[in-house]
């Protein structure tokens, strides 16, 4: 079952899922040091991890699936600052090679179909781009308790992650794992966080709570075809400025994308 959005909100309000935020957030940083001059796209509820990213980047910008719901973002946004919208996960309202890099958290292991929703997150993703995708680990404690989102919907291991995105024309090139303390709200635990990721990350990978794998773009992969390309209708990412600019066409879309 998707998670609905504001229960995720719930979650990373509380002391528990602010820790968590903290650890995987973390993880992310290690693998993008630098966004300088690059658009960055946030897929499934990514939204607790964008935000140091967000005066760095060129740009950034949240797709939140139809079946989980939308949040303004960041909060108490409008018309005129909002960055994040709703869309099928298949059908994302972006041009061709418009965005650097994408970071899909609490969205694959939700999917009705995970090859078209990276193939889609593949056509959105620039030449040379990079996909960042963080999922509850099979093996751990986090995914057998129904506690937190993480224990939701499809788990998976590094190796079935691997070929997930092996199979829709991605080359895993980093992995990390994060989420080593025990999902608890209790005090000890939460406080304890910070040390049992430094001894998990060295001595316990293979249960850490979240999998996070990067994997850049095949450009040889090819590109979706027939008529629900020539259908879509699509929202421009400026290079510049806070809101979502008004939709394009197909045609238009492809010219700026070159």
């Amino acid at each position: 079952m998707t998670p609905d959005v504001v229960d995720l909100r719930d979650f990373y309000a509380s002391s528990l899922g602010s820790v968590a935020r903290r650890m995987i957030r973390r993880q992310v940083r290690k693998l993008w040091p630098d966004l300088h001059g690059l658009r960055v796209l946030g897929l499934g509820y990514a939204t607790p991890y964008l935000g140091p990213f967000v005066d760095e980047a060129a740009y950034v910008a949240a797709v939140m699936p139809t079946r989980m719901g939308v949040l303004g973002w960041p909060e108490r946004a409008n018309e005129e600052c909002n960055r994040a919208l709703v869309a099928h996960e298949d059908e994302i309202p972006l041009p061709d090679l418009s965005v650097d890099r994408i970071l899909l958290v609490h969205g694959l292991e939700h999917s009705e179909n995970a090859h078209l929703m990276l193939r889609e997150m593949w056509r959105v993703l620039a030449d040379g781009g990079r996909l960042t995708v963080a999922v509850p680990n099979r093996r751990s404690i986090w995914a057998r308790t129904d506690q937190t989102p993480f224990g939701h919907g499809h788990p998976f291991s590094t190796e079935q992650l691997n070929r997930a995105l092996r199979q829709s024309m991605f080359t895993p090139v980093q992995h990390a794992r994060a989420l080593f303390f025990p999902p608890s709200h209790r005090r000890f635990w939460l406080s304890a966080a910070p040390a049992w990721e430094r001894v998990g990350r060295r001595w316990l990978s293979p249960v850490g709570g979240v999998t996070i794998v990067e994997a850049t773009k095949q450009i040889y992969g090819g590109a979706l075809a027939g008529d629900k390309v020539r259908r879509r209708s699509y929202l421009r990412l400026p290079a510049t400025g806070s809101a979502l600019a008004p939709a394009v066409t197909p045609g238009d879309a492809a010219s700026s994308a070159r």
